[in-house]
């Protein structure tokens, strides 16, 4: 009797050491699985450096390569108008005449006071030559008539010079009532019209009367931030694009670089001579504009996945002796898939390829 309660005990306590060392091995196997899961592979690259070649797209804007609002000079009206929108005009072409009538009566006023000054010179300078003549007889001429005689002369001859500026101001004020063009281009506005007053100030002066555009050559204006000014040189060549005419591509040649920074955009203005005398496009028009940024020299360059951009900054993890690592860099010039970094990195740095805020400094990276 006691023999069998015996045997029952022990094969009791039996399955209970069993039961204790399977659970006691899926527990372990279980926290295997979990140190497993919590550090998968972290994939990564050896940095190094690479030349690379890109472009950065900017807005432009058309500009025309000469453009000038005309105005009167003095107070007159509209006599003839010879241009109109969208007229091609000459250099010189007349495009509008204005009349001014108290001009003309101030013309031959300065005229009447010409005459009237030459005369009054001309009979000083004869009384004088006479005079020079007779007083080479000795006795005949005192010196004191003969130099009173010379600062007549000289006096009148002053006041006729004085008549022929004043005649020539009024002539030249006169040739204001004629509007010309400056060069060769396109009426782009005409603010006036037959009759009306027009004048140096007041309500005649509120607008140009026209506003002449050289359109068959323009301007592209580009404003290049302060990172990428070091890529462009006089002469290269620039690429763009215009929203009325997306299919087709249009180019231009850098020609005038401000060689200094805006101080608000921080940026250098740019300008670039563009071509036009199919006249398919027009001052004003916004380009996208396609700035090759060339390999100067290799760079540091690597996968846009290997950058974190968190609160904490711009960095990228590097793996030193097995842990984790975060360095701080800055971006350069991107590609699709490739951004150019700078920072305290060298060549041959282990850096992770697929970065992310949950990999901590201090973390074991197994490649």
């Amino acid at each position: 009797m006691n023999k069998k309660i015996f045997s029952r005990t022990s094969l009791f306590l039996s399955s209970l050491v069993i039961t204790a060392l399977i659970s006691s091995c899926n527990h372990e196997e279980k926290k295997e699985n979990k140190a497993t899961e919590k550090k998968p592979e972290i994939k990564t690259f050896v940095l190094s450096k690479e030349k690379m070649a890109t472009s950065l797209k900017i807005p432009g804007e058309l500009i025309a390569y000469q453009q000038v609002d005309l105005y009167a000079k003095v107070s007159s009206f509209v006599k003839t108008l010879k241009a109109d929108i969208g007229s091609e005009v000459t250099q010189g072409q007349l495009l509008m005449t204005l009349e001014a009538p108290e001009l003309t009566s101030q013309l031959a006023a300065a005229d009447s006071r010409l005459k009237s000054q030459e005369a009054v010179y001309t009979a000083s300078k004869a009384n004088y030559d006479r005079l020079f003549e007779t007083s080479k007889t000795p006795g005949t001429i005192s010196k004191n008539d003969l130099d009173q005689a010379i600062a007549k002369r000289n006096s009148d001859l002053a006041q006729f010079n004085a008549a022929k500026a004043a005649y020539r101001e009024v002539g030249s004020i006169q040739n204001y009532l004629e509007i010309r063009a400056p060069f060769d281009g396109i009426v782009s506005s005409r603010n006036v019209n037959l009759g009306a007053y027009v004048g140096p100030s007041g309500k005649g002066s509120e607008f140009p009367l026209f506003t002449i555009q050289q359109q068959k050559h323009l301007r592209l204006a580009v404003s290049v931030p302060e990172l990428y000014t070091g890529y462009l040189k006089e002469g290269d060549d620039i690429s763009f694009t215009v929203k009325s005419q997306p299919d087709m591509l249009f180019t231009a040649k850098v020609k005038r670089l401000s060689g200094a920074l805006d101080q608000r955009l921080r940026s250098e203005r740019v300008e670039m001579d563009v071509p036009n005398l199919t006249k398919k496009l027009l001052p004003g028009m916004v380009a996208d504009v396609s700035m090759p940024l060339p390999a100067n020299a290799s760079t540091f360059t690597v996968p846009k996945t290997a950058i974190v951009d968190s609160a904490e900054g711009v960095f990228v993890i590097r793996s030193k002796d097995g842990k984790a690592e975060k360095v701080s860099v800055k971006k350069g010039r991107e590609t699709d898939d490739r951004v150019e970094i700078f920072g305290d990195i060298k060549e041959g740095d282990v850096l992770v390829s697929q970065a992310n805020e949950e990999i901590h400094p201090g973390d074991v990276i197994k490649p």
